[in-house]
């Protein structure tokens, strides 16, 4: 078996990123860009009010003058080219562009009128309640690098520099392929001795989320012929995920068909629970992943190894979830000869966190996963400890502490362990 840090270390540099495609700027959301992204304009383009209220000039302000008289009304759309003069002022609408000859804006709150001359109650700071030209974004500021992902704000602030399209990493494609002939898929009757396959459909919502294509082969029943006929199929797709068949059992075919079928083994067997024998190999670019059969020990596979890998094809910089210290709300048990990755309630204790295990831990309570917004690593030949222990916990998606209640709370390190 090998450890964490050397199965990551060969998924990640397994990976060829795939190429880019430009798609319209509202199908690039959750996409990672294909090349840094260089502003063609300004934001704001001119000098515009930052609010409802009078326009003047403030060294008039400084000197004292209170009293304007009011020559232009300017809502926001409009554009005026005369300049105004001394003791002149100007309505103005929030967004509205300030006119030549003035450079500072009154809120309207603090001013009084009669007739068409204005009476400055309140007099604000030069400059004040102005948005400048360029403040937001200048030409040719770099908006994001390549990788980034783009989320609402970032699809927004593409739009407010007008980027109609926008040069994304292509999604991967993701085979999905269940094994086994005692699975059975919801809706059809179960007969003595047969299951559910929940695999397919967990991992199935792990590669969306993680911005992939999921393709569905179905389940390859105990057959050595229909193993590799599938198996063949799926060799076709950027990532192939098998789940069961990489054990030791007679009717495991999986790294059977992997090898007559030019797959290239990277290894087999990680020194984790759940997760051992996790299995990982390549064909050309093809990433071939076996993981377990069991349903904890497969969707923690995906979060450890996979997701990276297809955060990765889409040149994503940020590959790994964020990981935070937390206190043990309960007493640690130990651990054996692996890295045990137990399923965790995250929460909030001051500045800081503290969690909970969710059950029972055995790699087919597939609750425990459904329940946790975490996984506590325990490292191996841990002795246990009581409550109060600090573990690393990889935060899930949807956890509480990736949303800390109060400002400068502590920063989680963007690092696996």
């Amino acid at each position: 078996m090998i450890s964490i840090h050397e199965a990551l270390d060969a998924v990640i540099g397994a990976v060829r990123p795939l190429p880019a495609e430009e798609v319209p700027l509202l199908e690039a959301l959750g996409r990672a860009t294909a090349a840094a992204i260089v502003s063609p304009e300004a934001v704001p383009s001119f000098d515009n009010s930052a609010m409802d209220g009078f326009a003047v000039r403030g060294a008039e302000l400084v000197a004292g003058r209170r009293e304007f008289r009011v020559v232009v009304d300017i809502p926001a759309g409009s554009w005026v080219t005369d300049e105004l003069g001394a003791g002149e002022a100007a309505r103005i609408m929030t967004g509205a562009p300030l006119p030549p000859g003035v450079d500072t804006v009154v809120q309207v709150e603090h001013t009084g009128q009669h007739g068409e001359t204005l009476v400055v109650m309140e007099s604000p700071e030069p400059g004040a309640n102005v948005r400048r030209a360029a403040e937001d974004i200048a030409v040719g500021d770099v908006l994001f690098p390549r990788g980034a992902r783009l989320g609402p704000a970032e699809i927004g602030l593409l739009a407010s520099v007008s980027c109609e399209r926008v040069a994304v990493a292509r999604r991967p494609r993701v085979a999905i392929l269940a094994t086994g002939s005692e699975l059975r898929l919801p809706g059809q009757p179960l007969g003595p001795g047969q299951i559910r396959n929940s695999n397919s459909f967990t991992a199935y919502g792990q590669v969306l989320a993680a911005g992939g294509e999921p393709v569905l082969l179905g389940i390859a029943r105990d057959d050595l012929d229909e193993t590799r006929r599938l198996l063949a199929e799926a060799l076709e797709h950027d990532v192939v995920i098998t789940s069961g068949g990489v054990s030791v059992g007679e009717y495991d075919f999986v790294k059977q068909v992997q090898d007559e079928l030019g797959v290239r083994r990277r290894f087999w067997g990680v020194a984790t629970k759940p997760g051992k024998p996790l299995a990982f190999g390549t064909r050309g670019d093809t990433l071939v992943f076996g993981v377990p059969g069991n349903p904890v020990a497969a969707m923690v596979s995906f979060e450890m190894y996979v997701r990276p890998a297809l955060l990765a094809l889409q040149g994503r910089s940020d590959l790994h979830r964020p990981y935070v210290f937390a206190a043990a709300e309960e007493p640690v048990r130990r651990s054996r000869d692996r890295t045990e990755a137990r399923r965790c309630r995250l929460l909030h204790r001051g500045r800081g966190w503290g969690f909970t295990t969710t059950g029972p831990q055995g790699s087919g309570i597939l609750r425990s996963m459904a329940m946790a917004d975490g996984l506590a690593f325990v490292p191996p030949g841990y002795p246990g400890a009581e409550a109060g222990a600090e573990l690393l916990v990889m935060m899930l998606e949807g956890s509480a502490a990736e949303r800390p209640p109060f400002p400068g709370g502590p920063a989680a390190p963007a690092v696996a362990p």
